[in-house]
C-alpha cells in the first residue's frame, strides 16, 4: 500500500486512489456530529452561492457552514460541532459549504473513491482502508481556509499512516501541541460566539464515532456523504 500525504487544494487535486479528505478543525468532525445525530443526508459543496441556491429550491434543507470560520448570512448553523452537539436532525437533509473541507471534496478529480477524515472517526477511517485494501491511499490536509498548513490536519494524517503501517505515533503528545498551536483560537474568549472551547475537546475525541463518510456524486453532480458503519 503506498500512502501519499497531500496538501490543500492543489493536493486534492493530485489525489489519486482512495482518497481521505481531512478537515479536522472543524468541517468533518462537525460532519460526523451531524450524521451522528440522525441526519438524513449530508451535501457537501464548494461554492456557497450554490448552497443558497439549494436553499431557494427547498427551504426544507439545514444550510450550515462558515466562511473565515463564522456562520454566514441565511444559514441555520454555522460550523461549531458544540453548537449542534444536542440538535436532532433526524429525516434532515443538511448543506455543509466551508472554507477547507468541502473545497478538498469537490477539488478531488481523480480520486477513486473519497472518504472524509478527523480524529473523531478516525479509527473507523483505518479499518475501512484496510478493508479496502488499495494500492494507493492519498491523505490531503485542507489546512486553514485552505491557504496554508494546519497542524490538526497534518497530525491527523500522520497518525492515519502511522496506524496502517504499525508505526508508534505519541496522540497525546499531538493534542497538547494542539492546544498552544492551531488549537488555541478556541481558548480566546473574544472567539466564543462562533469558535467555542468545547470545539477543540470534541474535534480531538478520538475514535468517537464508528463509521466513515463515504463522499459520492449524483447524476446531478452533487456529492452526498453516505454513512458507512465499520464494525471495529
Amino acid at each position: 500500500m503506498e500512502i501519499d500525504i497531500y496538501h490543500l487544494i492543489e493536493g486534492a487535486r493530485k489525489a489519486v486512489g482512495l482518497t481521505v479528505v481531512i478537515d479536522v478543525f472543524r468541517a468533518f468532525s462537525v460532519a460526523c456530529y451531524v450524521s451522528a445525530n440522525g441526519a438524513k443526508d449530508i451535501i457537501p459543496v464548494g461554492d456557497i452561492e450554490l448552497a443558497y441556491k439549494l436553499k431557494r429550491e427547498n427551504p426544507d434543507l439545514i444550510l450550515m457552514g462558515e466562511r473565515k470560520g463564522k456562520i454566514q448570512p441565511g444559514f441555520d448553523f454555522g460550523n461549531s460541532p458544540a453548537h449542534i452537539e444536542n440538535v436532532d436532525f433526524s429525516g434532515k437533509t443538511v448543506v455543509h459549504t466551508t472554507s477547507a473541507g468541502t473545497q478538498g471534496i469537490v477539488n478531488a478529480v481523480n480520486a477513486d473513491e473519497i472518504i472524509t477524515g478527523s480524529f473523531v472517526n478516525i479509527y473507523a477511517v483505518v479499518d475501512y482502508i484496510k478493508m479496502r485494501k488499495p494500492q494507493k491511499v492519498s491523505l490531503v490536509c485542507m489546512g486553514d481556509r485552505a491557504l496554508s498548513h494546519s497542524d490538526e490536519d497534518t497530525f491527523c494524517a500522520e497518525y492515519i499512516r502511522s496506524l496502517l503501517l504499525g508505526i508508534p505515533y505519541d496522540i497525546d503528545e499531538a493534542k497538547e501541541k494542539l492546544k498552544i498551536g492551531s488549537g488555541k483560537r478556541f481558548f480566546d474568549i473574544r472567539n466564543n460566539d462562533w469558535s467555542p472551547e468545547r470545539d477543540f475537546y470534541m474535534c480531538l475525541d478520538v475514535g468517537k464515532f464508528d463509521f466513515v463518510l463515504k463522499a459520492e456524486k449524483n447524476t446531478s453532480g452533487l456529492f452526498h456523504l453516505r454513512k458507512i458503519k465499520i464494525n471495529m
